[in-house]
């Protein structure tokens, strides 16, 4: 089975983070977070934008991103505006990671300079009060973008109407 990582740095708003617990629990990503986090993990609106698929999530929590660093090791892709690659144009290996940033102010630049030819960016206008997608929604893109070229391994790709059949 393949294993994709996701990684939230810093999340600040828990029913972004809800959300992404659910992607990552109804896609098999493993979900990584890394503190600080503006919110407490028992968060009512984190678990209630997660509903009922907490048991269906692999979470890892960090304090810090060094120690983040410190126990993971792989391909790593730091998801920015101000990456000069498209997200789609990357061949996304087995195991790898992709790293989001805080809503406010995104991953750190010291990051993303040590870092320019794993750094992505999705696409959207040029306008100076489009500043980024939501979080969750990225996070949702970077996902499937992987998996589709995968070819969805392990997830249910055909659906049933209930009362008809195709």
């Amino acid at each position: 089975m393949s294993t994709l990582n996701i990684v939230m740095v810093e999340p600040e708003i828990p029913q972004n983070t809800g959300n992404v617990a659910r992607t990552c629990a109804l896609t098999g990503a493993r979900l990584h977070l890394v503190g600080p986090m503006g919110f407490q993990i028992d968060d009512r609106k984190l678990k209630r934008a997660g509903l009922d698929y907490w048991h269906l999530l692999d979470i890892t929590y960090y304090d810090s991103l060094p120690e983040f660093f410190e126990k993971n090791s792989g391909n790593f892709y730091y998801f920015t505006t101000k990456a000069r690659h498209i997200h789609s144009e990357i061949s996304y290996p087995d195991n790898c990671y992709l790293v989001f940033g805080k809503e406010t102010a995104g991953l750190p630049e010291s990051l993303l300079h040590d870092n320019p030819d794993t750094c992505v960016r999705i696409p959207m206008l040029n306008h100076p009060d489009a500043r980024s997608l939501n979080l969750s929604n990225s996070v949702a893109i970077g996902v499937y973008e992987v998996l589709r070229q995968w070819n969805y391994p392990e997830l249910l790709c055909e659906g049933q109407l209930r009362n008809y059949k195709w």
